[in-house]
């Protein structure tokens, strides 16, 4: 389980996490939302230890990782699998080596890596593939190449930023059912970030909403759909305005 705890978060002066809480459990996908420079893709870093916080807590499985050092955080990070919103490939290397890449680091036997690759290369559609470079690869090849090495080193915890960014519907279906995927095959917790609500709802146990720094609502799919929350209506359906009464309040869905 992770818990985040009274985060807080500055940038140049500018408060960007203001005081957040999140609860994500074991084997849930999680699914944050919120408007383009929020902060989510920041809170997604500190779930891992990529970013540190100005103040506050993130426990992963009890552990607080604030306060750790490079050195003492790093058997923690291994729990994490990360797809970044680029997929972050390295140009100069085939799929297969991509893939391979974290396996390598920790000095597997190539037997046990090629055992490894050859899976998550599996799941992902891509075995085929696993020769080319990424400029020989779609849009999508790439983000499903990117899922792969987010998996094979078979992670506890999968952080997803803004996976079907980019892609047409039929691809980000594609990568939606992948994510539903790793989710039943390998029983991951799962933590996405998206501005894609057809995404969201297919995707998620849970949806959190990002609003003024804070955990604004949380609430299933259906009960977000049907929630009359102002602030979320006017998100999820990109109209109406918001009174000024009630953008400061905060929501629960039950």
């Amino acid at each position: 389980m992770i818990k985040v705890e009274g985060l807080w978060k500055s940038f140049g002066g500018t408060e960007v996490l203001r005081g957040l809480d999140l609860e994500i459990r074991d084997g849930e996908t999680m699914v944050i939302i919120g408007r383009s420079g929020g902060g989510k893709s920041v809170l997604l870093k500190h779930l891992c230890g990529l970013l540190k916080p100005d103040k506050g807590q993130v426990l992963v499985d009890g552990v607080d990782i604030v306060p750790l050092d490079e050195q003492e955080i790093t058997p923690i990070r291994k729990e994490f699998g990360f797809l970044f919103q680029s997929a972050a490939l390295f140009d100069s290397m085939t799929l297969y080596d991509n893939v391979a890449f974290p396996l390598r680091e920790e000095r597997l036997p190539e037997a046990e890596i090629r055992k490894r690759v050859d899976e998550a290369l599996t799941i992902v559609d891509l075995l085929n593939a696993e020769d080319k470079k990424p400029a020989e690869l779609s849009g999508g090849m790439r983000k499903r190449a990117g899922l792969a090495r987010a998996v094979v080193a078979d992670p506890k915890y999968v952080l997803y930023d803004e996976p079907t960014t980019g892609l047409d519907p039929i691809r980000a279906d594609n990568i939606n059912q992948l994510i539903l995927r790793l989710h039943d095959q390998l029983h991951v917790t799962g933590v996405a970030v998206t501005h894609d609500m057809v995404s969201a709802y297919k995707i998620a146990d849970r949806i959190a909403m990002l609003h003024e720094g804070k955990i604004h609502v949380v609430g299933t799919s259906k009960e977000i759909q049907a929630t009359q929350d102002p602030i979320v209506k006017q998100f999820i359906t990109g109209v109406g305005d918001v009174h000024p009464e009630v953008q400061h309040g905060r929501a629960t869905v039950h």
